[in-house]
């Protein structure tokens, strides 16, 4: 079983950064992505970030374009979403997903909740002065 460790949340004041980490362990196939998802009080589960290790490919969300990267580290199975400039609207529950994909090079891994299987315990993100 795909299992995922989270690591990174934390409470920094609006302007500031921090970085999250999400390590998974147990795949058995090479092809695979993982998204990072974010939940705030009252709202749905959104898709923040995604990355597919085909190639590398990614998305953001637009409410995060320009503020957040998201990279990878495939030898260590990590996948990294580094956050600048936070608001007090990114504060949220921030989860990692992971799946096993087939999408082409050049094309953006799955973004939707339903796409992903495996899910971390998630990390609390608050920004706040």
């Amino acid at each position: 079983q795909v299992q995922l460790v989270e690591s990174g949340g934390g409470l920094v004041q609006p302007g500031g950064s921090l970085r999250l980490s999400c390590t998974a362990t147990g795949f058995t196939e090479d092809y695979y992505a993982i998204g990072w998802f974010r939940q705030a009080p009252g709202k749905e589960r959104e898709g923040v970030s995604a990355i597919s290790s085909v190639d590398d490919s990614t998305y953001y969300a637009d409410s995060v374009k320009g503020r957040f990267t998201i990279s990878s580290d495939n030898a260590k199975n990590t996948v990294y979403l580094q956050m600048n400039s936070l608001k007090p609207e990114d504060t949220a529950v921030y989860y990692c997903a992971f799946t096993y994909t087939s999408v082409q090079p050049n094309q953006r891994p799955p973004t939707q909740e339903y796409q992903y299987d495996r899910w971390g315990q998630g990390t609390q993100v608050t920004v706040s002065s």
